[in-house]
């Protein structure tokens, strides 16, 4: 049914639409000063990238084959938004399964799906549309429709297929919270809309009302990992209208119809909207998603989109890209560079997700269905900590302190709510997923960069009670609190001797040890700043827990027993349970607050050097995982900084690249991408907590960095020859850079940075 809009508002709609193309239009038209005209960059980006197995040189490594899935899809949506909407070429909310792999042939719908990207996790509180022509059909193996690449076009505004045997075309735009659809009818024929909420559990419920041309329902979110399968407290809810008049409806479950105009907690249910279409004809379908209300679905919907056409909806989701990702403007003449840089960018800005409505409304943390309303700012949920600590928070934090903050807060308020401050908050829930503490670690980031603008004590007493308590049993048990404090505060290790049985990742004692030494270290910080003398000792000493794990005999970590000995046998290239997601060289690495330290214990600074040429000589060293992306930049401590030079050049040639199989492994939340981003701009956060980035020699000939302060970065690379990677002088603001590293600071104060690159290593 038409959407009731007055004449008036009608013509005022048509030029507000008319001015905002115009203003896009002057946007992307705009000259930047050393660049040319700058041409649009979200024509760089490839969301394809990810979407199928890596064929990337790290991925061959990978033993397990579901690592070599970077979990991607081409989502349609501005950055950090609640819903994304990606085509659907995989059935279900199952772990481990991304809606959409490049490789399928068939598409089921195109669904809108709160997947967390480039991970191995489930997608939850989703829904469905799928548009069908003929007989009316409800099993899903009836209704998918083949569909060729060659017929595809993705961006992240935009999304458009044809559906051969349909006959139909799709076109998807979107908003933060909400989205348009658009079908074109390719021959005259009965079209269906179905639509169905997603639940594996069967469960959920929907609802259409012919008379009004509205649909609503609501599929309930269920936890994983810790207490998994429970219920999450909330759903996910949508409110769907469609701007044609339908003459038939009903509901269906298990692929069987009925005029009913409803369908609850049964297999495989939806409803479907019939419609007589004539050649060229279109249906328009709008969208609004939340996650506390079917009416908030609607809001959101109505604030959002309203009246607006689909072209000017695309149009605004475009020009936030647009503006998002000219914070790095780049002059280089290799457009295969700027697509990869540019699609990085997009990855690292699908999460952590929006979460509140737009007046506020959100679910409560590990609540029973209980709504809360944020006053200022935006709550956001799914944070793949463990990842994303590294560098993708980082990245916001540079280029967006503000969203930073919001960050920082919604863990917070979330720690506030839930009584402890989650490891790995996703599904609005505790999972005890990973390991570390590294919401601590993000926090203390963030607070020595300045971002504050939040309840300083309590995340202090939040952060402080992690380090320092344990939980009861029965919040133990929920997902709260460092898994194996006690042990941990005992040894100042997690022997082998502790299992960590209550947790998704068991074992891992030695990785469990370095992330908490560092998380310790990452507390001690703001402990100094806030004359929290006695605390900041304590955390202190305990960040060198790190060497209690060292063997000096064999020069890495390895399994400690509560007695002192060591496990046996030493197995340095292997996975070991006491490590996770790798080996004991690639972890042994791992201490990137006391790089003094670790060069201390492991003999020196050549033997770090030798170490380190032994992980790359080996082919050891992992890109497609997280717990190593830190290594090439370690020469940097070393007297041979060209050598990260030399592997980080090496791993942006060979590890990225622009095809859907062009991602080393799974991207977890942008972390892989962020890596790539900073990476190519000659800079690397090994501690993030610090302020310190090290330097390396850039990828681009220029990039100018636009900070939100208004003061802009630019990053020079003079080459003697095409192939000149090697530092031979480093300039900030006209003086001789001679440590390889810069500060947070000296960043964002603005300036200029000018590398001199040559063909080998050493001064000219």
């Amino acid at each position: 049914m038409p959407i009731s809009v007055s004449s008036n508002q009608h013509k005022n709609n048509f030029k507000w639409e008319i001015i905002l193309l115009l203003l896009v239009l002057q946007l992307i038209a705009l000259p930047n000063p050393g660049f040319g005209q700058q041409a649009s960059l979200v024509k760089y980006i490839q969301p394809f990238s990810g979407t199928s197995a890596s064929t990337t040189m790290a991925s061959q490594h990978i033993e397990d084959k579901t690592e070599r899935l970077a979990n991607t899809i081409p989502a349609v949506a501005p950055p950090f938004a609640m819903t994304q909407w990606t085509p659907q070429t995989q059935l279900s909310e199952t772990k481990c399964l991304a809606p959409y792999y490049y490789s399928n042939k068939k598409i089921y719908g195109f669904r809108a799906t709160h997947w967390i990207s480039g991970s191995c996790t489930q997608d939850y509180g989703s829904f469905t549309i799928m548009p069908i022509s003929g007989k009316l059909k409800t099993k899903w193996i009836d209704i998918a429709d083949n569909y060729s690449h060659a017929q595809e076009v993705s961006s992240p505004d935009y999304y458009k297929v044809t559906l051969p045997n349909h006959q139909l075309i799709t076109e998807i735009t979107a908003t933060l919270r909400s989205s348009m659809m658009r079908i074109t009818a390719l021959k005259s024929d009965s079209v269906y809309l179905l639509i169905s909420p997603n639940s594996d559990q069967n469960k959920g419920f929907i609802k259409i009302d012919q008379e009004k041309g509205e649909i609503s329902g609501y599929n309930p979110v269920h936890r994983i990992y810790q207490g998994w399968g429970q219920a999450a407290g909330f759903s996910g809810y949508f409110y769907i209208r469609i701007q044609k008049s339908f003459h038939v409806s009903g509901s269906y479950a298990a692929g069987k119809t009925t005029n009913q105009p409803s369908v609850a907690n049964k297999k495989d249910i939806g409803v479907f909207a019939g419609f007589k279409l004539q050649k060229g004809a279109q249906l328009i379908i709008t969208s609004g998603t939340s996650f506390t209300s079917i009416a908030a679905a609607k809001l959101n919907l109505e604030k959002e989109i309203g009246a607006a056409s689909f072209n000017a909806t695309r149009a605004k989701t475009k020009a936030a890209w647009e503006e998002s990702l000219a914070q790095v403007k780049i002059a280089d003449n290799d457009e295969r560079r700027k697509t990869i840089f540019y699609t990085a960018m997009y990855h690292a800005q699908q999460h952590p997700r929006l979460f509140n409505d737009i007046d506020g409304s959100y679910p409560q943390f590990a609540g029973d269905y209980q709504i809360k309303k944020i006053t200022k700012g935006n709550y956001y949920d799914d944070f793949s900590m463990w990842d994303i600590y590294r560098a993708q928070l980082p990245l916001v934090e540079l280029l967006q302190p503000k969203l930073a903050n919001s960050f920082a807060n919604s863990l917070i308020i979330k720690g506030t709510q839930g009584g402890w401050l989650p490891i790995f908050p996703c599904w609005n829930s505790y999972t005890a997923a990973m390991i570390g503490d590294h919401s601590t670690a993000f926090l203390a980031a963030a607070y020595n960069k300045g971002i504050r603008d939040y309840d300083v004590n309590e995340a202090y007493r939040l952060m402080r009670q992690n380090a320092f308590e344990m939980p009861d049993s029965a919040d133990y048990l929920n997902g709260k609190g460092r898994r194996g404090i006690n042990s941990y505060l005992k040894y100042g290790y997690i022997p082998m001797e502790d299992s960590i049985p209550n947790a998704f990742h068991k074992k891992e004692q030695v990785s469990r040890t370095l992330e908490y030494a560092y998380d310790d270290y990452a507390l001690s910080t703001i402990a100094k700043d806030l004359g929290k003398v006695n605390d900041y000792k304590e955390l202190h000493k305990r960040s060198l827990n790190y060497k209690n794990v060292f063997d000096p005999k064999v020069g890495m970590v390895r399994g400690k027993y509560i007695n002192g000995e060591w496990y046996s046998p030493y197995l340095p290239d292997h996975r070991e349970a006491y490590i996770t997601e790798g080996t004991p060289r690639q972890y042994t690495f791992y201490v990137p607050h006391d790089m003094p330290g670790l060069i201390s214990i492991m003999g020196g600074k050549k033997a770090l050097e030798n170490e380190l040429d032994s992980i790359f000589t080996k082919k050891e060293y992992w890109h497609g995982n997280e717990p190593g992306h830190q290594i090439p930049f370690l020469y940097n401590y070393t007297s041979a900084p060209w050598k990260t030079q030399k592997q980080v050049s090496k791993i942006l040639a060979e590890e990225y690249g622009e095809g859907a199989g062009g991602l080393s492994g799974n991207d977890d939340a942008g972390q892989m991408s962020a890596w790539y981003v900073f990476a190519a701009l000659g800079l690397y956060p090994v501690d993030p907590v610090s302020g310190v980035y090290q330097v390396t020699s850039p990828l681009f000939n220029q990039a100018t960095i636009s900070f939100k302060t208004g003061k802009n970065l630019t990053i020079k690379t003079i080459r003697t020859t095409k192939n000149s990677i090697y530092i031979s002088k480093m300039l900030f603001n006209g003086k001789i850079l001679r440590q390889n590293q810069i500060t947070h600071q000296d960043l964002i104060n603005g300036g200029n940075m000018t590398f001199y690159l040559q063909e080998k290593p050493g001064s000219k």
